[in-house]
């Protein structure tokens, strides 16, 4: 444990760096057949862990500063657009021209669950070290800085240097199996961070593999050990497992209808931070957290636009 701590320099200021761009999400109504066009429901939505991540937090109650960039197209404009309707700030993000807004298409299985993605982030390569240094008085004003692991590893190492600066925490979320090992160097210095079983496996360095409660649990207190001061390991519809240097723990998720998968994670990554920034204790914090997972899951977009600690606390699992 590295024995970072929250100094509250303003009222829950989190200034939040990374991924924003078009979700596009195809829900199957049959199993898939190669070759041939599947009947599906389609919708598009805004997202990116970042941004869902900053919009979330937002709905909460907190100042949220968004760094990302977008291109000079009309998603661009209109993804922008929406993030500061729901309470972000985004001043900071780029746009720019001659590149297109990131996109991320999920296809969905029949029964909601993710069957496999692509993505285009190549445009985040825009948020450079330079970028970020221009932006040193926004990590001063912060109490919490939140990254998603699409941030380059030269920008990250940046990230890193101001937050340290500003004594401020950096938390984090692994993002994918391929850009979790970004996150390897930085461990001892991460206030908290969220990975999936498959990132997770990824972060213990293949040691194990983390599939089961127990096998999470000791990838928890794993991530711990190399320094976090809070792992949190969502596992889909088995709930999530956490750890501290002090304690360690399992929240069941909520048996709720899924309309949708994608942003469940964030919302989860979202409100854990928003408890760590009250001072709420860690049991429920992530309760609240598994809470909001389980409302976006049944919600069509990647963001439940009514979110709020009230409605979280309506829906309480207990």
């Amino acid at each position: 444990m590295n024995g970072l701590e929250i100094h509250h320099k303003g009222k829950g200021r989190v200034l939040v760096i990374g991924a924003a761009g078009l979700d596009i999400i195809g829900r199957l109504s049959v199993s898939p057949e190669p070759g041939s066009s599947i009947p599906a429901d389609v919708k598009p939505s805004f997202g990116g862990v970042a941004r869902n991540v900053a919009e979330n937090l937002a709905h909460l109650g907190l100042s949220v500063d968004l760094i990302s960039a977008v291109g000079d197209d009309p998603f661009g404009k209109q993804l922008l657009e929406h993030t500061s309707c729901a309470g972000v700030n985004i001043d900071s993000c780029i746009m720019l021209p001659n590149e297109h807004t990131a996109s991320y298409l999920a296809v969905l299985g029949p029964d909601g669950k993710l069957d496999f993605a692509l993505d285009d982030m190549q445009i985040l390569n825009q948020i450079s070290p330079d970028y970020i240094n221009t932006l040193e008085d926004h990590f001063e004003q912060a109490d919490l800085v939140f990254i998603d692991a699409n941030l380059n590893p030269k920008t990250m190492r940046t990230v890193f240097k101001l937050a340290q600066k500003a004594h401020v925490p950096v938390c984090a979320d692994a993002t994918s199996v391929n850009l979790a090992p970004r996150l390897k160097p930085f461990l001892k210095r991460l206030f908290s961070l969220t990975a999936n079983t498959y990132e997770a496996t990824v972060l213990v360095n293949h040691e194990f593999v983390v599939s089961d409660r127990q096998s999470v649990i000791q990838a928890a207190r794993y991530l711990v050990n190399q320094g976090v001061n809070f792992a949190f390991i969502p596992m889909a519809e088995f709930g999530v497992c956490y750890a501290t240097s002090e304690t360690s723990g399992h929240i069941p998720a909520i048996k709720t209808t899924i309309v949708g998968s994608t942003g469940a994670g964030d919302a989860l990554t979202a409100t854990i931070l928003f408890g760590l920034l009250n001072d709420i204790s860690i049991d429920e914090a992530v309760r609240l957290g598994v809470t909001a997972a389980s409302l976006t899951l049944r919600h069509p977009a990647t963001v439940v636009p009514d979110l709020s600690l009230e409605k979280l606390y309506n829906h309480l699992v207990i």
